[in-house]
């Protein structure tokens, strides 16, 4: 049994990518620091299986992640832990640099000092696998796509934190030889997304009747990969990826945020009507633009399919139907989301 230390495992891509991993008979140590988006209901489905073993810490714990490297012995250490909002890096930058850049450096370092500790078989077969975002590369202009050999340009305090980390795994490769994988992934969205990123924000406010914040003209593209589809990337990568390179992972499904917002309105008003009659496109509502909104983001992930072999499954009409039925459907783990500080407020509005 393969055995995988996994950061982040309790927010939303990391949650998905654990569950998949256990059911597919990976022992998992999923460490998180249960942040504000980290939630452990999320992993309920795991309770009482011995394959999953969850600890709460900070990845820059240096002795912490020592520790459970040797205890555990993994075979991978996969990387999504992270503060992820663009709107919350706008007010807070600091936390992003502490948790994306500081902690991915101690990260890499006990890594690495666990990985020269094993014996030849047991290095040979390490990989580190670091999971980052394709807002690294800035904002593309109506045509062209994002490749692996694109220019960085971060236009946000994300994107600039998350540029990075991806720089130091990229230099702890080269300087100390350590088998390291990196994964660039567009837009995700599916079950267990926490409501205050775009989708599952409309369908909570969609569902309540409430106004619908589109930022500046809503014109804004993004391409959509549905999370299932990501995970199963992440895990193509890890068994087969070469060693120091870089993967795009893309959904191949752009669309402009307004379209987006439509789409949610259009199923929420099949599946559950308002009471008045009134059609939910009727409740958007354009607000000012988040500062440095970059206008266009799309993936080229033909490096990921020609070598890996790797494709997306889901359509984004397929992924947005599975998508707003599982959060009609989850209405609990929805709740007690709300039931703490999060209002679903837009954050981040004048860069303060």
């Amino acid at each position: 049994m393969s055995t995988w230390l996994v950061t982040g495992g309790a927010g939303f891509i990391g949650g998905n990518f654990v569950l998949e991993a256990v059911q597919r008979g990976v022992k998992v140590v999923n460490l998180d620091a249960l942040t504000y988006a980290g939630n452990l209901d999320t992993l309920s489905p795991l309770d009482g299986d011995g394959r999953h073993q969850f600890v709460q810490g900070d990845i820059g714990d240096a002795a912490l992640v020592a520790r459970l490297l040797a205890e555990h012995r993994p075979d991978a250490v996969i990387n999504f832990a992270a503060e992820s909002h663009v709107d919350r890096s706008i007010d807070g930058p600091a936390a992003f640099v502490h948790t994306n850049v500081v902690g991915t450096l101690s990260l890499l370092e006990q890594s690495r000092d666990y990985w020269k500790s094993l014996d030849a078989p047991g290095r040979d077969g390490f990989r580190f696998l670091h999971v980052s975002t394709d807002e690294v590369y800035g904002s593309l202009g109506d045509t062209g796509k994002f490749t692996e050999t694109t220019a960085y340009a971060p236009n946000s305090p994300y994107s600039a934190s998350k540029a990075a980390s991806d720089h130091l795994v990229r230099a702890f490769h080269h300087t100390y030889g350590l088998p390291v994988l990196t994964t660039n992934c567009s837009n995700n969205y599916g079950p267990y997304q926490f409501p205050e990123k775009l989708i599952p924000l409309i369908i909570a406010k969609a569902l309540a009747g409430e106004p619908l914040p589109v930022y500046g003209d809503g014109l804004n593209v993004r391409d959509w990969l549905y999370v299932g589809d990501h995970c199963a990337a992440i895990r193509r990568v890890l068994a087969g990826g070469r060693l120091g390179e870089t993967y795009n992972v893309g959904g191949d499904a752009e669309r402009q945020n307004i379209v987006v917002v439509k789409t949610i309105c259009e199923l929420l008003d099949q599946r559950r009507p308002l009471a008045d009659g009134r059609k939910r496109e009727s409740l958007i509502a354009y607000v000012k633009d988040r500062p440095g909104h970059d206008r266009r983001y799309a993936i080229d992930a033909s490096k990921l399919q020609d070598e890996l072999g790797w494709a997306p499954t889901v359509t984004f009409e397929q992924g947005m139907a599975l998508t707003v039925d599982w959060y009609l459907d989850n209405q609990p783990w929805v709740q007690r989301v709300l039931d703490g500080s999060y209002r679903l407020e837009r954050i981040g509005g004048d860069g303060a």
